[in-house]
């Protein structure tokens, strides 16, 4: 089984007094993706992403990045998952995860805009254009629809927070989830990097034939940027929520491509950053 943590030594301070005790840390390791597919020559293999992420799920992470980025359009488009090379010293986990498309996938990797280093905080810093996602085609999303109420976006923390088992431990993790229109959480996966925990969710909603995801909301356990934002479009989803800011590029984003954001989603207040349509 993968590791998500591991028990550490520490010195721990309490007033006046110190003592040596066990403390539980996220594992943050690098997990290069690596692409099969087929060319005019034959197959071949690219490198195409590195990101520091916590072990576990990294088949989903990888088919969520892929799908984020329109590499994959469905389920279909994929034939074979598999972690491969050597296996990491220290904690045993696989860090390199390869997909193989079906023959008939054509593949355009300039539409890969994080090449080749991403870190776990903030995924792609350097994707600060809206550009580069109006040239993948992406349309604004139907108006008014699904409807969220007031009282399903208010117990989203507390139902995420109560799923967050590895941050139980280690208090070091990030969050999300994908929920309905009542605010049942159909999913859950936890990540060092928020744009990881994202790629997880939406890797795992297409092996179950959920995307487009037009009739649910995804719960984010930090802030919200222009890549969540983005993610959350190329997956069909209309309402992002998070229990921190949004960045001024997110809020664009969001407008124009009518997505409900949601922000300091924090007890029984939040604030409405676009598409309130959707909130009752």
């Amino acid at each position: 089984m993968t590791a998500s943590s591991q028990t550490i030594r520490v010195h721990k301070i309490d007033g006046n007094s110190a003592n040596s005790v066990d403390d539980q840390v996220a594992i943050e390791e690098p997990l290069e993706i690596r692409l099969g597919y087929s060319t005019p020559e034959g197959r071949t293999a690219s490198s195409v992403s590195i990101t520091m992420r916590t072990p576990g799920f990294d088949a989903e992470l990888a088919v969520g990045f892929l799908y984020s980025e329109s590499i994959v359009q469905n389920s279909g488009d994929i034939m074979k998952v598999e972690h491969c090379g050597p296996v990491a010293p220290d904690t045993g986990n696989h860090n390199i995860v390869r997909v193989d498309l079906a023959s008939n996938v054509e593949v355009d990797l300039g539409r890969l805009q994080r090449h080749f280093y991403t870190t776990s905080s903030c995924g792609v810093c350097g994707k600060s254009s809206l550009d580069a996602l109006r040239v993948t085609g992406a349309e604004p999303l139907a108006v008014g629809q699904p409807r969220f109420s007031k009282e399903a976006l208010i117990e989203m923390p507390d139902a995420l927070r109560a799923k967050q088992s590895a941050f139980e431990k280690t208090g070091g993790l990030h969050a999300a989830a994908a929920f309905d229109s009542q605010g049942e959480i159909l999913v859950v996966h936890e990540d060092v990097g928020r744009h990881n925990a994202v790629d997880k969710v939406v890797g795992t909603l297409l092996a179950r034939d959920l995307l487009p995801g037009s009739e649910l909301g995804l719960m984010v356990s930090g802030r919200s940027s222009f890549e969540l934002v983005q993610k959350t479009l190329v997956a069909g989803i209309p309402l992002l929520a998070a229990v921190s800011a949004p960045s001024s590029l997110a809020v664009q984003l969001a407008n124009e491509f009518n997505i409900s954001l949601v922000g300091f989603l924090r007890g029984d207040t939040f604030n409405i950053y676009s598409g309130g349509e959707r909130i009752s």
